[in-house]
């Protein structure tokens, strides 16, 4: 039986899973910080550029202030930045040098673990990410396996990479990055020995999500076959299509034998604030899954079909859902097994989409094809696993769109970066308005500092105490709750 330590998930997978990355903003971040910084967590998984533009976008919020408050709050577990690929905000390709630029800013704003998960696998693209990080001061990087099924993603593939990123100085751990929740117990009982077989003295830390109902079950089992470390949400950000939670995996790691370096009843209240936090916010909660053998073939991470549906419905199309589903299967194959997740996964449902719309309006599959899709086939986001489907790569490459990206200019160089839109700004400022619209810069800049306290269920009853103090046809007015006792009188 092992020592089995946790990385907590809440900030960052199970806000964007099942909150679509809304959820959280730095006030509620703050306010649970300190007692997360008690529990003993390896690492708490805190953001990613998605995160950092959603913050600028939506919240207004300044992503890097926020950082940097978080890691003063949590002086003891380090803050982790998932990274997917050489990008940062854009969806566009980012040089080395801005990368690096990127990677340094991050160390310098407080983030001091990094999650370095290249979208096909590529051992090259994690390993320069990993190098960059440490050549910024990042003092863990944990480089990922991301875990797909498909006739070329057998365990010989991830056995290969595990053994050439172990091998690296500059990686300090391993996980498999289970993005669709589809790795079985039978298939872990083989895969994680062999992998944990290249690895040396490195640990092994597991992330999976819980939509195909597999989880909790590979989490166990993972445990016992050598995994270091797992990876867990809290409360109502876990469970459903986010990874499992917390107290539940405890629970069963101690059950199976296994200690788990948590101070637990710290633990136990990081899971009250985020399920407080989601009644009062009206937000969704995780609810455990039954095993859904589907998603072993479409293979959509559970926060997609949410995005799917929210799509669908807001475009007023109905009754295409299970056709895109199926369809999303038939294009991953033509498409050489892309793995499914960011960028993957919105690149391939959206190409899906159109070929079942397009059909239904009397056109062939493939006869509207996005950039990006274009843009993957001729190779600017690396080698696919497995060759493209001849039809589907003669009708990309004969269409005027194809031509015309691969002529695109080469990466602009951060001099040329800084030209463009300020050579008197921060690092911190430069990357963003290197990759966002200037007007939404400009508007988080001058909505100010962001609130810092939170406290689950106050705004809602400010609101209702508003209103009733707004009524004339009131004398007094008397709330009573399990705890709660208010009076108001004019």
């Amino acid at each position: 039986m092992a020592d089995i330590r946790m990385v907590e998930t809440s900030l960052r997978d199970g806000n964007q899973c099942l909150w679509a990355a809304l959820g959280i903003d730095t006030a509620r971040t703050l306010s649970v910080a300190p007692i997360m910084d008690q529990v003993g967590f390896k690492a708490i998984d805190f953001t990613t550029s998605t995160h950092m533009a959603v913050a600028a976008r939506f919240k207004k919020e300044d992503p890097w202030e926020r950082i940097r408050l978080m890691a003063e709050a949590c002086p003891n577990t380090p803050l982790q930045f998932l990274s997917t690929g050489f990008r940062f905000i854009s969806w566009e390709t980012a040089s080395p040098e801005f990368m690096a630029l990127a990677y340094r800013t991050l160390v310098n704003n407080g983030v001091g673990r990094f999650a370095i998960a290249d979208p096909m696998n590529d051992v090259e693209g994690n390993l320069a990410g990993a190098r960059m990080a440490k050549a910024g001061g990042a003092s863990y990087v944990v480089t990922a396996l991301v875990y797909t099924i498909s006739p070329v993603h057998d365990d010989a593939h991830f056995v290969e990479r595990a053994r050439q990123m172990a091998a690296s100085p500059d990686v300090d751990a391993l996980y498999i990055k289970d993005v669709g929740g589809l790795l079985t117990p039978e298939r872990a009982r083989t895969l994680i020995p062999a992998i944990l077989a290249e690895m040396g003295d490195k640990p092994l830390e597991l992330h999976a999500h819980c939509t195909a109902g597999l989880a909790d079950l590979t989490y166990a089992d993972g445990a016992s076959y050598g995994a270091e470390t797992v990876q867990c949400a809290s409360g109502a950000a876990a469970d459903g299509p986010s990874n499992p939670p917390a107290e539940r995996v405890l629970k069963n790691l101690k059950a199976l034998g296994h200690s788990v370096q948590v101070d637990e009843d710290a633990l136990a209240e990081v899971v009250r604030y985020f399920t407080e936090l989601a009644e009062a916010e009206g937000l969704a909660a995780g609810a455990p899954r039954a095993f859904d053998a589907a998603y072993l073939r479409h293979q959509l991470p559970g926060g997609m079909m949410g995005t799917m549906r929210r799509h669908f419905a807001e475009q007023r199309i109905t009754g295409i859902e299970d056709q895109v589903v199926e369809e999303l299967a038939r294009v991953r194959e033509e498409l050489g097994y892309p793995i499914v997740m960011t960028p993957f996964a919105q690149m391939v449902m959206t190409q899906a989409m159109l070929n079942v719309t397009g059909v239904q309006a009397g056109r062939e599959r493939y006869e509207t094809i996005p950039d990006e899709i274009v843009r993957y086939a001729i190779g600017r986001f690396g080698r696919p696993n497995a060759p493209i489907a001849d039809h589907v790569m003669d009708r990309i490459m004969s269409s005027p769109r194809a031509r015309e990206l691969a002529d695109e200019p080469d990466m602009a160089s951060v001099d040329e970066l800084r030209r463009r839109v300020g050579r008197d700004l921060s690092d911190e400022e430069f990357l963003l308005r290197a990759t966002m619209p200037a007007e939404q810069v400009d508007a988080m800049q001058a909505a100010g500092p962001a609130p810092r306290t939170y406290v689950p269920g106050r705004d809602a009853a400010m609101e209702l105490i508003r209103a009733l103090l707004a009524r004339d046809d009131l004398e007094s007015v008397t709330v009573d709750k399990p705890d709660f006792h208010l009076e108001l009188s004019r």
